[in-house]
């Protein structure tokens, strides 16, 4: 429920009277804990009374409290922060754990991040009393060089560096000693503890590292898991200060880069400066791991741990080499051997990208051959892994960190792209925006074709990626199929089916095969309809509309003037092959058609090349029913630009054709024929299609009678009782009012042409009368009908 501020006043009141008494009990902590999820559960900040403010800040510090109270006051002061009441300093403070809870209040104030990662280093610095842990110190370090590491000075880092080199390379190798219960049975004799074991119960040989078990850990134990959780940041922040980047394709560069090798392993580790130490036992640290992760765990939540450090460490590998090209070498090896040893195992599968972008980002040093594993990971992973969530994100991640991959058209990546529409079909809504950034990456003018189908079939892909999941998971007995010759009765029997076979496998394809496109795929869309109402297709859908409109955007940057024809030709074609759902057609018929209008745009004379194709599908009556924005938009473009204006191949005969097409598709829709239902369609389309043949009158004189006395019977069609039925009065009206402004206008032949026709290079006056062509149409039709009583 909703807490007024007067009602939070009065409760904070009665807890400062329950935490001021001699010994704050229960009580007090039950109301501390009520005061914090009142001011945490709410998305408008509160503001406590200052004097309270201090009695927090008062008790927080105090070395008297008891730690539940001081954890929840400085809760709450996280909460209210920033606040102008606060008046904590952490330079007073020696006791770890008080210092952790007062830091991470000043964190939140941000204000003041420099003092805290001082104080912080000063006391890690020195030598600890009995008692104390820098455990607790270790997560406001890791605070403070993500919100502020350059508050840090190089002499600060150094302290540190060898601080966490010794924690990652020498925490103990015995377990620690579980707490004495004080109970009166228990034993004044002290065990001897006993050694730290492998997760597959085999006693360790080695040293300490986040994947060893124990019964109970040691201080420097949890400071040694502690150090590997911040490990990559530290070294991102302050690992690369004296990082001499060498150009792989130098072989001179190789040759020291061995010899660096060699010598580094020659050296002791003692001698090397704090920030190269760490960098040593780093690498030490994560090869351990790498070894650590071929042991089978004894626990199930220990396997998930194992292949969580693995991403880890191989990612902190590749970071150390980034910073120092010597361990290149050492590592590519064992992890050439690790990546064959997980290849095959689905549950290793997030694993193999950090390996791959290490490949990626190191092989040319070495000379490495890593073919297979990028050919791995692009053909086999998202063919049988598309379903699997957090995958599909890092894949998708993993392309768009590495984009410049896809800028050779005959590389693994380029060929695999149909695989990466995989994850996008399974996972569309969270993917969406990744793909947005891709999809720019993936087009050129060797793929726009066939990424074109392979946008407009995503739903139609989600559908067979789910019968795919489906047929995998039937019993080897019904896997045989039904009868050959039969037709099946369920997509389940298509997928095998002879008939069907081919079809599943284009659209499930693994990589880039245009000229393996079978001739249709309109059978298997059909019967894939069953699945039109999944959530999960539908949900594709309804990005496709976004992606298309990205597509045609990017393609318009470098298509010629044959890859727009291709595409106008396979947008008309396409218009008639869509998937089954009633809002996705529709949604695609609106990008389609704005788009059909900028290709034209970008290409005018494709109307004379493609008049063909044009003239059959703005022929056709039924098209300005079922894709009205498609049929609009290609009807405007043939009155805009087949002009000779545009295209010297435009001929009075093809005006005269297109005009004849046109006129019948009016006469059509317009026509009232007794005991028969006038056509419906949108009022836009019957208006262009009178602007449209208008303008090509305009062209060819000859034609201006029979489109005037067309325009002229507009009043008996727009007050016939079958058409006032069927259209609200407004749309009326303006279909009227064009008719009447073009009519008139035609009564001025030259000014049509004027108007209808600008040159190419039009000047700056006839371009505005041309995008204001409505107003142009008004000043006509007022200069030839006067309002009643004007002057003549």
């Amino acid at each position: 429920r909703e807490i007024h501020e007067e009602e939070l006043r009065r409760f904070a009141a009665r807890v400062s009277a329950l935490l001021q008494s001699p010994e704050p009990g229960p009580e007090a902590v039950d109301g501390l804990r009520r005061l914090h999820l009142t001011v945490a559960a709410t998305k408008y900040p509160r503001k406590l009374d200052g004097k309270f403010v201090e009695l927090l800040q008062t008790l927080l510090c105090s070395t008297k409290s008891p730690e539940q109270i001081q954890v929840l006051c400085a809760a709450i002061l996280r909460e209210m922060s920033p606040c102008n009441d606060l008046i904590l300093s952490c330079d007073e403070v020696q006791d770890t754990k008080l210092l952790s809870l007062v830091s991470s209040v000043l964190l939140a104030q941000v204000n003041d991040l420099s003092t805290v990662g001082q104080r912080v280093v000063k006391v890690l610095e020195r030598r600890l009393p009995e008692g104390q842990s820098a455990r607790f110190l270790l997560p406001v370090l890791a605070n403070v060089i993500s919100l502020s590491p350059e508050s840090l000075t190089e002499e600060q880092t150094n302290v540190v560096s060898k601080k966490l080199a010794d924690w990652l390379r020498y925490a103990s190798i015995q377990q620690g000693m579980a707490q004495p219960s004080g109970g009166f049975f228990s034993s004044p004799r002290t065990k001897q503890p006993a050694p730290i074991t492998e997760m597959d119960g085999a006693v360790a040989t080695d040293f300490f590292t986040v994947l060893s078990v124990a019964q109970h850990y040691t201080q420097d134990q949890w400071l040694n898991v502690q150090t590997f959780s911040m490990l990559r940041n530290w070294l991102l922040c302050y690992g690369d200060k004296e990082m001499s980047t060498l150009n792989p394709g130098d072989k001179a560069g190789v040759d020291r880069a061995v010899t660096s090798m060699v010598s580094s392993t020659a050296r002791a580790g003692q001698l090397l400066p704090p920030r190269e130490r760490l960098r040593d036992k780093a690498f030490e640290y994560c090869q351990r791991l790498v070894e650590q992760s071929t042991r089978r765990p004894l626990k199930k939540d220990d396997g998930d741990l194992q292949k969580a450090c693995l991403i880890e460490a191989v990612t902190i590998l590749d970071i150390i080499c980034k910073q120092d090209s010597s361990y290149v070498c050492r590592a590519v090896s064992f992890l050439k051997t690790l990546h064959s040893r997980i290849c095959g195992d689905a549950s290793y599968a997030r694993a193999l990208l950090p390996i791959a972008q290490f490949f990626l980002n190191h092989s040319k040093l070495t000379a490495v051959d890593s073919d297979t594993i990028y050919k791995h990971l692009f053909t086999d992973i998202p063919a049988q892994l598309f379903h699997n969530p957090s995958l599909a994100f890092e894949f998708v991640q993993f392309c768009k960190d590495n984009s410049q991959l896809f800028a050779d058209s005959s590389s693994i990546f380029r060929q695999s792209f149909p695989n990466l529409f995989k994850f996008l079909a399974w996972n569309s809504p969270p993917l969406i925006s990744e793909f947005v950034d891709l999809l720019p990456f993936l087009l050129d003018p060797g793929t726009t074709i066939e990424i074109f189908h392979l946008l407009l079939d995503l739903p139609c892909l989600t559908a067979a990626l789910d019968v795919q999941l489906r047929a995998a998971a039937l019993p080897a007995s019904e896997k045989a199929g039904g009868d050959p010759a039969g037709k099946p009765a369920t997509c389940l029997e298509a997928f095998r089916h002879p008939l069907y076979k081919s079809m599943f496998q284009y659209l499930l394809r693994t990589k880039s095969a245009p000229q393996d496109a079978p001739e249709s795929l309109v059978p298997l869309r059909q019967l894939l309809g069953s699945l039109a109402g999944s959530p999960r297709v539908v949900q594709c859908a309804e990005t496709v509309p976004v992606l298309l409109e990205l597509f045609f955007r990017v393609v318009a940057e470098f298509a010629d003037g044959s890859l727009i024809n291709q595409l106008v030709v396979l947008l008309l074609q396409r218009s008639d092959q869509l998937y089954e759902i009633p809002a996705f057609k529709e949604d695609v018929y609106r990008v389609l058609g704005s788009q059909l209008a900028v290709l034209c745009g970008l290409r005018p004379a494709l109307v004379v090349e493609l008049s063909t194709e044009i003239l059959e599908f703005s022929g056709a009556v039924s098209n300005i029913q079922s894709k009205e924005p498609i049929f609009t938009h290609m009807v405007w473009a043939v009155g805009e630009y087949l002009s000779v204006s545009y295209d010297r191949r435009c001929t009075v005969e093809q005006i005269t054709r297109f005009f004849e097409s046109l006129e019948a598709v009016l006469f059509e829709v317009t026509q009232l024929r007794p005991q028969a239902s006038t056509p419906s369609c949108a009022p836009r389309a019957i208006s262009v299609l009178m602007a449209t043949l208008t303008k090509l009158a305009a062209r060819s004189q000859d034609l201006i009678p029979r489109v005037s006395m067309f325009l002229s019977k507009m009043r008996t069609f727009v007050q016939s009782p079958a058409v006032t039925s069927v259209y609200c009065e407004e749309d009326l009206e303006e279909i009227l009012i064009r008719a009447t402004e073009l009519m008139n206008l035609l009564k001025m032949p030259s000014v049509a042409q004027f108007v209808f026709t600008p040159p190419v290079a039009s000047t700056r006056f006839q371009k505005e009368v041309n995008d204001s062509l409505p107003l142009a149409l008004r000043m006509v039709t007022e200069f030839l009908e006067p309002a009643p009583g004007s002057m003549p």
